[in-house]
């Protein structure tokens, strides 16, 4: 248990350990008490965001022996629970679809659907990145949903719900996971810290928590990372994550603001050699282009931002956005949405950056 990483050793066991989705948990724990489950679930949203662990806890849930009518918590005690959070059950049929995306697994699995569990009340397969399966694997998977074994549950899990055809999702009941705030993230690292026994600045998990774009998972792997450092502080942090953070991204868009050439171009060069990722960073750039738009269009739309945002850099954004003239705003987003667009080609990684600075300021 030691030598797990971070995200597979404190795995949420129990719905209360779960951090957001909390209309997803409402919905499906009550369908549980209730018991009135479907048989085919589809879960999509972005990474990291707990899609997998539900669907394991819901399969635990609804396998657990102990578990009484009007209650929807698995008892954590019986053999099908153990088996499940140790991920041994031979009832739970996990399936990467990215890499057994073909019709032969699909038929293997019409097979076995046939036999009933071997402990369970349920058997439960859950499918993985379900967008990755072939046409001909949707249509023979489409023919199982139609028509399942009572004893038979699908829980789908997908990052790009738009890849699914329409006919498996209209067999599904669909839940929508979205990213998790700042505040969230920075809480549960928190928590796993204090399991951990170990001390970190605020500032090193609030930097982490900007890092992780609303992904648990990143976020857990990375403060994985910084564990391991000699000393964790806040510049070690950064530069092992090679990231600007919004306080970095705030000082450069200055600098675009105030058509400081100079200190523009030399921004991105200290960024390189402070290993910042020129990908990261001009994404980093269009999503403060992005909280200084939504200001402009109406202020309280801030709300949105504080997810992400500390006060302190709310603070400085209001008054960039200020001084920000919607044209130049305007120019900004289309010269660094192309640069964004071109990085993936550029024979130098940081030139799409310096070119899209260098537009910017022509004329």
């Amino acid at each position: 248990m030691e030598n797990l990483v971070l995200y597979r050793k404190y795995r949420p066991q129990t719905f209360s350990d779960v951090v957001g989705q909390e209309y997803v948990i409402k919905t499906i724990t009550g369908a549980i008490k209730n018991n009135d489950f479907a048989h085919a679930y589809l879960f999509s949203g972005p990474r990291g965001t707990g899609k997998t662990t539900l669907a394991r806890l819901l399969a635990k849930s609804l396998n657990c022996e102990n578990r009484k009518n009007g209650e929807y918590a698995p008892c954590e005690k019986c053999v099908s629970c153990s088996e499940i959070s140790k991920g041994v059950s031979v009832d739970i049929i996990e399936i990467d679809a990215a890499s057994h995306r073909g019709i032969d697994e699909i038929r293997q699995l019409k097979e076995n659907i046939r036999f009933v569990p071997t402990r369970g009340k349920f058997k439960v397969y859950i499918i993985d990145e379900v967008h990755m399966l072939t046409k001909e694997a949707f249509n023979a998977l489409l023919k199982t949903l139609e028509e399942p074994p009572t004893h038979a549950i699908f829980i789908m899990a997908t990052t790009e719900l738009k890849k699914v055809i329409p006919t498996i999702i209209s067999r599904s009941q669909k839940f929508e996971f979205r990213k998790l705030t700042r505040g969230e993230i920075a809480n549960r690292l928190r928590l796993l810290m204090t399991k951990e026994k170990k001390e970190i600045d605020s500032a090193v998990l609030e930097t982490i928590s900007a890092r992780a774009g609303g992904s648990i998972r990143d976020a857990e792997s990375m403060l994985g990372q910084i564990m391991s450092l000699p000393e964790i502080n806040i510049e070690n942090t950064k530069n092992l994550l090679g990231f600007a953070d919004f306080s970095e991204i705030a000082q450069f868009i200055r600098f675009l603001v105030d058509s400081d050439k100079k200190n523009a171009f030399a921004f991105i060069s200290e960024g390189v050699s402070k290993g910042y990722d020129s990908e990261d960073f001009i994404k980093n750039i269009l999503n403060y282009l992005r909280f200084v738009m939504y200001l402009k269009v109406d202020e309280q739309l801030s709300e949105i931002i504080l997810r992400e945002m500390s006060p302190e850099e709310f603070e400085d954004l209001k008054e960039i956005a200020a001084k920000f003239e919607l044209p130049r705003l305007e120019k900004a987003f289309r010269l660094f949405l192309d640069a964004s667009a071109n990085i993936k080609y550029s024979p130098i990684a940081e030139l799409p950056a310096e070119l899209a600075v260098f537009r910017l300021f022509e004329n």
